[in-house]
């Protein structure tokens, strides 16, 4: 069974149901300290590669083959199952840079860990 598992972005302030802050983001968000941030796990491995990064740009009219690309580079990824063992253990929040709060890789990552259980 999957922990709860929230979204926020790295600006918005930790709560206390949040459970393990996991920073999904390759790149630490722009502005936000370490301290304000109360990232407990950094997981650079698990974010989209630079070159699908970058080749979204966050355009909303690549968002389905955003997903596409990078479930396909999820599926190799060891660094899934390491999320996997964290959520196992309790609530977890995927935290994100990215201003779009409905197309970014967060919500991506999320809904890969729904269909792949």
């Amino acid at each position: 069974m999957m922990a709860k598992l929230k979204l926020k972005r790295a600006y918005e302030l930790a709560g206390p149901g949040d459970g393990l802050r996991v920073l999904v983001d390759r790149i630490w968000p722009r502005g936000v300290s370490k301290a304000e941030a109360h990232i407990d796990l950094w997981l650079k491995d698990v974010a989209p590669s630079t070159a699908l990064r970058k080749w979204f740009g966050h355009k909303v009219e690549r968002w389905e083959g955003f997903c596409e690309r990078y479930g396909n580079e999820l599926k190799a990824n060891p660094a899934v199952e390491q999320l996997r063992q964290v959520m196992a253990k309790g609530p977890v929040t995927l935290v994100y840079g990215a201003k779009d709060t409905e197309h970014n890789q967060a919500v991506a990552l999320a809904e890969y860990l729904q269909r792949s259980r």
